[in-house]
């Protein structure tokens, strides 16, 4: 699947010897212009890179492979808030992707599908077009003086 970042909800501190996560609310792309809301699950190892470390940049497509978790299900304030004695509570802030659009709690109401990867199941950034490509060089043949 092909998504976009908007925000990071929380992350884990990096662990030496257990799996961590990150969680993102991003928007997944149904077609070209179409795109919903969901909630991302990363799960890393310990030598593996964060999501995050490819640059929280909304106009960056990410690649991967993805498994939808109807358990994990949650609205946006849920995400970010929480429950009573949640871990979320410490961390209620969302940390937004450069260019994202801010979220509207109140538009947003139902719950968020959830999807559920890992760092081998991430394929690649996608940089969107309207980024520039880097200009490919021309060559052109050097005329051939006759003297």
């Amino acid at each position: 699947m092909r998504l976009r970042l908007v925000a990071l909800a929380w992350n884990h501190s990096r662990s030496s010897f257990f799996a961590s996560e990150e969680i993102f609310v991003a928007e997944k792309e149904l077609t070209k212009d179409e795109t919903r809301l969901v909630k991302l699950v990363y799960e890393f190892l310990p030598y593996q890179p964060r999501l995050s470390e490819q640059g929280l940049n909304y106009s960056t497509l990410h690649e991967l492979r993805a498994v939808r978790d109807p358990q994990c299900d949650e609205t946006l304030t849920q995400i970010t808030v929480g429950q009573q004695g949640d871990w979320r509570q410490e961390q209620s802030q969302l940390k937004y992707s450069t260019d994202a659009p801010t979220l509207n709690f109140s538009r947003h109401k139902a719950p968020l599908p959830c999807y559920v990867t890992n760092a081998e199941d991430y394929t690649k950034p996608v940089h969107s077009e309207s980024e520039s490509e880097p200009a490919t060089p021309q060559l052109t043949p050097r005329p051939n003086p006759q003297r």
